[in-house]
């Protein structure tokens, strides 16, 4: 075990206490004294014949160290003949403050030693005779370096024996405990337990280490499993202001990649995002219920309702869970847009602190909260400040582009439906046939410039050229793919495809206000009939 307080200083444990300062160059026995009385002598194990000293089949094992992390030289350590000593001076000397007989029943295991973050001198303890043929649970909290000692295993049942225990350092009082038949938690330093086993097997559960706001848990013979962001349960049994509440967000980190559900033979990765908590009176009206997310100056980035289909924020009674991708608002698109590597994504926020607000019944509540940069990643906020800048300009410009293509679209769908009913009998048809037909062969060449009008399906891109719009879309997707600045390139690639866009775009605009105009105004003075019958 490395020293929370040096990480020069590594302790190991069998028989003695070691300790190295030199990566085990050399290294110095602190042990206790493991002998229990003078009447206790320890033989060898097996009998006279095989003398079987292979392992810890025999006792006087030190099974458990701790050092208090706030306290350098505070350790403790237990055997697995049911002694406790602690020692202030870094093993120099040590006090044997193991339990009495009446609470800490003898030959127990010290299989599990936690520190207590929130008292010097505080140290939980999880025990266990099951060799003995004792399943009862043996779990103690002390406060005052081990003179004085409680029993807190009120609500796990007489048959699940405790091998660990773990306490959480952000909230006093929250405990978590590893049994032979599952997990528990406590929100009262021990003093009740419940069972927190959700869909985790009736399996044994060796060890817990909790990592910022998760939970990772050891079984044996059922996998590692973690669960993931337990920051809910420091709010249990807390008095909730208000008829909503929205908890604080645990700072997310800006990942490129990452999320993904559990298979038969694979884990499921936590949710790549923002996890945003809140809790939900009996009586919802999901209707007037939002979840707005700003930035730091307080500019709405997004707004997610329970009328979302894409990004649907739930709104049951009781807690609720939705997750922030991170991302702006993704760019336009249209009805069977089908573009080879092309993205219209928005760009993932840039790390800094940002405000989840919950909106219902008419009243709100606002929560801050931190993105940070992925610490394995050697870009540097500027360059990631360029790269959400060049990505909004692109999906900026492709807004355009979709827009255009819409509107073409649209007026091409009802020129179409006007020359289909228009009968020649009327005075001027030929006139306006003529005229419609040059402006949909207008306004068709400037589609196909934009876009690949021949695409139908995901392959179709294979076999067809690709148009303006795919290469810029294409050009945001791959520089989409790290946390880098745009390349030089990529400047000069985008500078080459709006020299050909936009005279496109400006094309377009002259066709919707000029020619698009003229059409109107040749309709209008023939006195085209909105209702034409066939006679």
């Amino acid at each position: 075990m490395f020293s929370p307080n040096d990480p020069h200083t590594l302790y190991a444990a069998a028989n003695h206490l070691f300790k190295t300062t030199n990566a085990g160059q050399s290294w110095q026995i602190i042990s206790p004294d493991l002998t229990r009385n003078d009447s206790t002598k320890l033989g060898a194990s097996g009998g006279p014949i095989t003398k079987d000293n292979t392992s810890v089949e025999y006792y006087g094992t030190i099974f458990s160290v701790a050092e208090d992390p706030k306290t350098p030289g505070l350790i403790w350590c237990g055997s697995d003949d049911g002694l406790i000593h602690v020692t202030k001076n870094g093993g120099k000397s040590w006090q044997n403050v193991t339990p009495s007989p009446k609470i800490l029943p003898e030959w127990a295991q010290i299989n599990s030693l936690e520190i207590d973050p929130f008292h010097t001198g505080g140290l939980y303890v999880a025990a266990t005779r099951y060799k003995s043929d004792d399943f009862k649970p043996y779990l103690y909290h002390t406060i005052d370096y081990g003179k004085s000692w409680q029993k807190i295993t009120r609500g796990i049942p007489r048959d699940h024996f405790t091998r660990v225990i773990r306490a959480d350092r952000k909230k006093k009082g929250l405990l978590f405990a590893g049994t032979e038949a599952g997990l528990y938690f406590s929100i009262d330093d021990g003093r009740h337990w419940k069972s927190l086993q959700l869909n985790l097997p009736i399996v044994p559960v060796t060890d817990l280490a909790i990592k910022g706001n998760d939970l990772i848990v050891a079984t044996q013979g059922r996998s590692f499993w973690s669960l993931d962001n337990y920051t809910p349960l420091r709010f249990v049994g807390q008095k909730m202001s208000g008829s909503f509440t929205l908890l604080p967000p645990a700072s997310a980190y800006r990942l490129s990649r990452g999320g993904g559900k559990a298979t038969l033979t694979r884990g499921g990765n936590p949710p790549n995002g923002v996890v945003i908590d809140y809790i939900l009176p009996m009586k919802v009206d999901s209707a007037h219920t939002r979840l707005i997310i700003l930035d730091e100056t307080g500019k709405c980035i997004r707004t997610f309702s329970a009328m979302d289909k894409k990004n649907r924020l739930y709104c049951k009674p009781g807690h609720n869970r939705f997750v922030w991708n991170m991302r702006y608002p993704d760019g336009e698109r249209f009805d069977g847009m089908i573009m080879w590597f092309g993205s219209t994504r928005g760009p993932k926020a840039v790390p800094g602190t940002y405000r989840a607000r919950l909106v219902f019944d008419g009243d709100s509540t606002t929560q801050n909260f931190q993105i940070i940069k992925d610490p394995r990643s050697k870009s540097t906020l500027t360059d990631m400040r360029e790269q959400f800048a060049f990505l909004s300009e692109n999906n900026k410009k492709m807004n355009e582009i979709v827009a255009v293509i819409k509107n073409i679209r649209m007026a091409r769908r009802q020129i179409k439906g006007l020359l289909n009913r228009l009968s020649s009998k009327i005075n001027g048809a030929d006139t306006i046939r003529s005229a419609g037909k040059n402006l949909i062969k207008e306004l068709d060449a400037t589609e196909k410039t934009l876009y690949q009008t021949r695409n139908r399906s995901p392959q179709d891109p294979l076999n067809f050229p690709t148009r303006l719009s795919t290469r810029l879309a294409t050009l945001t997707s791959i520089m989409s793919v790290s946390d880098f600045k745009p390349t030089d390139q990529a400047y000069a690639v985008r500078k080459a495809l709006l020299k050909q866009i936009e005279p496109q775009l400006n094309r377009a605009k002259k066709l919707f206000s000029v020619a698009l105009a003229r059409f109107n105004r040749l309709v209008a003075e023939r006195s085209i009939p909105a209702i034409i019958l066939d006679e």
